[in-house]
């Protein structure tokens, strides 16, 4: 370990050790809790409006999942797919940071493979294999926060991809590694 001397090293590792063990984000402070977590939704290609509990006495509730996939569905091809429910808890972590209580506006929820080919082949920035077409991602906005503002209170997260668009004015969030663009 050249330019390192022992100290240093040892310094360095029980920096590293400690942030892997402590936990740094408010997700992980969020999926510790046993509280009663609900969300809110607005499909904006379907209209549907759904308020739901997903998580409740220390467990996720399968019918306020089974509500949450049926809003987040493939609205192209009505094909409905299990949602991963740590992206439910990155979107309840920001509803908590921000404390509100407004639907998130749901632009892309699950996508299926088949409308993501077909994204791609119409010129779409679609990844080839995107976190969509696992349940592992949404694009959304919050209304009375700014997509910026949004953004930055999911890197702050630590707990995924975060995708900016400022054009289309939406925030993709994802469950893969922590990332951004």
């Amino acid at each position: 370990m050249q330019g390192y001397h022992r100290r240093d090293f040892l310094k360095i590792s029980m920096a590293t050790l400690a942030a892997a063990i402590l936990p740094r984000t408010a997700l992980a402070a969020i999926q510790a809790s046993d509280e009663r977590r609900t969300l809110s939704f607005y499909n904006t290609h379907t209209g549907e409006r759904i308020k739901t509990c997903y998580f409740e006495n220390g467990d996720y509730c399968p019918d306020g999942l089974a509500r949450i996939n049926h809003v987040l569905r493939d609205h192209r091809t009505g094909t409905i797919s299990e949602i991963d429910p740590h992206l439910l808890d990155q979107l309840h972590a920001i509803k908590r940071n921000v404390q509100t209580d407004q639907p998130f506006s749901v632009i892309s929820g699950y996508r299926s493979p088949q409308t993501n080919r077909q994204l791609r082949q119409n010129g779409g920035a679609v990844a080839r294999k995107s976190f969509h077409t696992m349940g592992q991602a949404i694009d959304v906005r919050l209304p009375g926060l700014s997509t910026q503002r949004l953004r930055r209170i999911a890197l702050d997260l630590k707990a995924g991809g975060v995708g900016y668009y400022p054009r289309s004015d939406f925030v993709h969030l994802d469950t893969g590694p922590v990332r951004s663009w």
